[in-house]
């Protein structure tokens, strides 16, 4: 009877013996589990450049405006600093108060304002390179070098009119900003080949001659062939400025007698101040866009629609643009509507009718 008693005992260690194992190995497979569980991953930059960023990303800072207010209109939250400060004019007006305090950090575009101790005190968890001035690659290498441990994230294609959509698409899959990528990218594509479907049918010896007048004189100006002047070209117009591209921030500077010369049909202005004195400066009564009163002042808020910085804040530019050019073959088209639409889902801002008034011009709605 005791033998089998000791025998029940010894069973019954040996039970529990089994069972402490069991649990310690499950406990141990857990704590191993969340040691080894990913906190980054591996994407491939638009420049084809393999890096490690974090699995979550809540803090973003960019080095050039147009990948600034693209992380803007795609995740605003998650946007620490910006490049450029809305237009001194109302800018503000078209943000969302919880975003007016967003300092601005400079960056490395036209302007060299940028500061790698500042962008590396802010503490982001990634930073968003886009194309400035000088080779592209060697300034990403460069930066990297510079942010240490901080993933820098190239991107093409943030500042050319006609192929804004991959760069929304590619930052909306960094920023966990993909339904809203697919809403920017649909308003986006929808009024690009609207406008490209119809000016495509315009004659040659038809197209509207365009000079883009920057510059408190209204005598700088950028050619074709600079990002500066895309919308022209876009909308189915020809850029008469007959000089060189300037490097840089552009603006090449011409004479009266040149902008005499080329005769443009519109005058698309940049400068407030010049848009007020056109029509009564002596110098320029004589062009055709003055004399007909084909002038037409860039709407600036919260940052302008035709240019500087040229990123998508310039998507609405093109159906402006392309009414500027050609009202008549563009009538259908509801401007206002659409500038409601983008300033919603762009810039996070319903416009009043008041508001929509006093950004585009009566003869253009």
């Amino acid at each position: 009877m005791a033998k089998k008693k000791n025998q029940l005992m010894i069973a019954t260690l040996l039970v529990l013996l089994c069972t402490t194992v069991l649990y310690c190995g499950c406990t141990g497979t857990s704590t191993q589990h969340v040691q080894t569980e990913k906190t980054t991953k591996t994407i491939t930059d638009m420049t084809g450049r393999e890096i490690e960023i974090p699995q979550k990303i809540n803090r973003v800072l960019t080095t050039v405006p147009m990948t600034t207010i693209a992380v803007y209109a795609l995740a605003p939250e998650k946007l620490i600093g910006i490049n450029l400060d809305p237009n001194k004019v109302g800018g503000n007006v078209y943000i969302p108060d919880e975003y007016h305090a967003l300092p601005n950090v400079g960056g490395w575009f036209g302007k060299q304002t940028g500061n790698y101790e500042v962008f590396i005190s802010m503490n982001p968890d990634i930073i968003i390179e886009g194309e400035g001035i000088g080779d592209f690659t060697s300034t990403l290498e460069e930066h990297q070098q510079r942010f240490g441990a901080i993933p820098v994230v190239g991107v093409l294609d943030a500042r050319t009119a006609s192929a804004y959509d991959e760069s929304i698409m590619f930052l909306g899959g960094i920023l966990g900003s993909e339904e809203k990528a697919e809403e920017l990218s649909e308003f986006y594509s929808r009024v690009l080949s609207t406008v490209k479907d119809r000016v495509s049918k315009i004659p040659e010896d038809e197209k509207v001659r365009v000079y883009y007048s920057e510059g408190p004189k209204g005598l700088n100006t950028d050619p074709e062939g600079s990002i500066h002047s895309e919308l022209i070209e876009l909308a189915g117009g020809i850029n008469v400025a007959d000089c060189q591209v300037m490097p840089g921030m552009g603006m090449t500077p011409v004479s009266m007698e040149q902008v005499t010369r080329w005769n443009p049909d519109v005058i698309i202005i940049s400068d407030p101040s010049f848009f007020a004195d056109i029509y009564d400066d002596a110098l320029w009564q004589s062009i055709p866009a003055v004399k007909n009163h084909r002038v037409y002042l860039v709407p600036q808020s919260p940052y302008p629609w035709f240019d500087r910085p040229p990123g998508i804040n310039r998507i609405i530019g093109i159906p402006w643009t392309a009414k500027v050019l050609y009202p008549e073959i563009f009538s259908d088209i509801d401007l206002s509507a659409l500038v409601k639409e983008f300033y919603h889902k762009y810039y996070h801002y319903d416009l009043s009718d008041a508001e929509l008034n006093s950004l585009v011009d009566p003869s253009l709605k």
